[in-house]
């Protein structure tokens, strides 16, 4: 389906290398405040305090964080656990201070605030546990990229796998990079975002490699940079609405999903807009710099015939 159909064909590759200079800027500038800051890890990777509190009624979260801060903590996070009558508090490691007493202080002052507050359960999660979560989610990572290489390399050419992988982490890095420069907090649920957007971004790679490949059959008079402007240019419609209605889904979530769900949709965002970018402004303009041509992708399929069995015409 298409909205719109554009009959001239836009010269993308033409500022190929104003794009990707812009891209290789935004990706130091990411790996400059990773390397400087560092990612603001949650409880999930440091270790702490998790307990579960229930109420006799729908938890206000704001008289909650209010009880909490009295206390005089660093940092904390409160959400909904469940049902609304349920909240999941995690509280961060606190040096001298155990476990059980760091929660008998919280339950002490939600109790004080309402005596309806019943706690059931703590658990606490230690540093160790946190270091495996992490060593975890980037053996996570490793696996997707390796298999994203070995699809691509299988379906089309080495060189479309090694310039999507290269376009894939440079979302990614730049997804990191954010988290690292504003501190945000990067837990389990913005890992999951992560590897998210790795499989997403792989999807417009796909689909402009499938119809480069394609232009490759029809367009035997074209150059390789006028194949590839064909490709993008055909296929714009269909990302306006694919992205644009899942950017629409996600962006529902990030300012109406709560305080839980907050950072998962901000990164999934990030990541959809660098993800277009990436997949139309880097991936391509490298598979044509490394040397991408008709013969790698269509092959002819006996003597006298051109490719997928065409015959060629004296």
């Amino acid at each position: 389906m298409e909205f719109f159909r554009i009959k001239r064909d836009i010269p993308f590759m033409r500022h190929a290398l104003t794009f990707n200079v812009i891209s290789l800027v935004t990706f130091l500038l990411a790996v400059f405040f990773l390397a400087t800051k560092g990612l603001h890890l949650g409880i999930d990777f440091r270790g702490g305090t998790v307990i579960e509190v229930s109420y006799a009624h729908a938890v206000d979260f704001n008289r909650l964080r209010t009880s909490i801060d009295k206390l005089g903590l660093s940092e904390y996070s409160a959400q909904a656990f469940g049902t609304s009558n349920t909240a999941l508090i995690r509280l961060p490691l606190s040096e001298g201070t155990s476990s059980a007493k760091l929660s008998d202080r919280v339950m002490t002052a939600l109790k004080a605030d309402d005596p309806s507050a019943t706690q059931q359960r703590v658990e606490f999660v230690g540093p160790q546990v946190g270091r495996e979560l992490y060593e975890n989610g980037a053996l996570a990572l490793l696996l997707v990229c390796l298999g994203i290489v070995g699809y691509l390399s299988l379906r089309f050419e080495w060189r479309f796998a090694v310039a999507a992988i290269i376009a894939n982490m440079h979302d990614v890095i730049i997804i990191l990079g954010f988290f690292a420069l504003f501190q945000w907090e990067f837990g389990l649920p913005v890992l999951a975002a992560v590897l998210a957007v790795l499989g997403y971004s792989v999807n417009e790679s796909v689909v402009i490699a499938d119809r480069i490949r394609e232009n490759f059959r029809k367009m035997r008079k074209a150059t390789v940079p006028q194949v590839i402007d064909n490709a993008i240019t055909s296929t714009i419609s269909r990302t306006m609405i694919t992205h644009g209605s899942t950017l629409l889904m996600v962006l529902s979530i990030l300012f109406f999903g709560g305080e839980t769900l907050h950072f998962f949709a901000l990164a999934l965002t990030i990541g959809i807009l660098f993800g277009i970018y990436s997949s139309v402004l880097v991936m391509a303009p490298l598979v044509m710099w490394m040397g991408v041509s008709r013969e790698d992708l269509v092959k002819p399929d006996r003597k006298g015939s051109g490719p997928a069995g065409e015959k060629i015409l004296p």
